[in-house]
């Protein structure tokens, strides 16, 4: 079983305009909305590649309810905590005229000691050896820093191989339970090793940060360039194909399904590194909120460019 952990999901609503007049009317092409939140995406790039999965996340008010709906077209399982109060809705802005995306993130519904224990006795109630769990996103108002750190402990004693994409604060307090693999990008990288992160020489060095917490698996995604994945002593340098990006939005977590998906079914390292850098750039070729197919996938996956360093 693959679980996906997700605190603070969200209603993505995508917006394409001829051109962004600020302070004026502006008439939009598309509007999209999508299931989202970084545990949901990785779900639904979970199931573009074959694989079901299960949703856990905290839920509120009338999008909550949206969400829910969603995830059940979907055909997909959830498993919520309900709570007070509204889950977000995002709203990203595509200026075709310039190329350029601006987005509004609202902060989500505010958690209480209640939501924290609840979500834990969820975990612990569904947890079991072997499982996968995939731990993803900015935490919500009133959610304690240690969170993950928490949830990783949890999951990891019963046997389970935690996951972690998050930032901040709750990325560092997570690191030091040693979840078995993390996928920062480069700025999550520079928060936890303290510098800037400037080179090929740098990445490699930051790989092995991560790894003196005791993490086993570690995957630096670069964006279009690609990512490098490290195991024990192994590192690989994985590049995509240049191709053109229709929306970044929700590219690291389909990266994180396609690492998870690989690493969890046998595959080698530098497989699993391209089945990553492949879901990414397929979902970064979707507008909005969107996961590439297994169709495009598995053609952008034999485009990859494989290096052993």
């Amino acid at each position: 079983m693959i679980v996906t952990v997700d605190p603070n999901p969200v209603l993505d609503r995508t917006l394409a305009l001829p051109r962004l007049a600020v302070g004026e009317i502006n008439r939009a092409r598309l509007l999209r909305l999508d299931v989202g939140g970084k545990g949901f995406n990785v779900s639904r790039a979970l199931r573009e590649l074959g694989t079901a999965s299960l949703v856990l996340g905290v839920l509120g008010g009338a999008t909550g309810q949206i969400l829910r709906r969603g995830l059940q077209e979907l055909g997909m399982e959830g498993d919520f905590v309900l709570v007070e109060g509204e889950t977000r809705q995002n709203l990203t802005i595509l200026d075709e005229s310039t190329g350029l995306y601006t987005k509004i993130n609202e902060a989500g519904p505010q958690w209480t000691q209640d939501t924290v224990q609840a979500l834990l006795v969820k975990v612990q109630a569904r947890v079991a050896a072997g499982d996968a769990w995939v731990m993803s996103g900015r935490l919500p108002p009133g959610a304690p820093s240690d969170l993950y750190a928490r949830l990783i402990t949890i999951v990891q004693s019963r046997g389970a191989r935690g996951y972690l994409d998050s930032s901040g604060e709750s990325l560092q307090l997570a690191c030091q339970v040693a979840p078995y693999g993390v996928k920062p990008n480069i700025k999550e990288t520079e928060e936890v090793v303290g510098h800037r992160v400037a080179s090929l020489e740098d990445l490699v060095a930051a790989l092995r940060v991560f790894q003196d917490f005791g993490i086993r698996v570690v995957a630096i995604s670069r964006g279009a360039q690609g990512a490098l994945v490290a195991q024990g002593r192994r590192v690989i340098q994985v590049t995509p194909p240049s191709l053109q990006s229709k929306s970044t939005v929700g590219a690291g977590d389909a990266f994180m399904a396609g690492l998870v998906w690989a690493l969890e079914s046998g595959q080698d390292l530098a497989q699993a590194a391209r089945w990553a850098v492949a879901c990414g750039t397929a979902a970064a070729m979707e507008e909005g909120t969107g996961v590439g197919t297994r169709e495009k996938v598995e053609a952008l996956a034999a485009q990859a460019i494989i290096e052993e360093m």
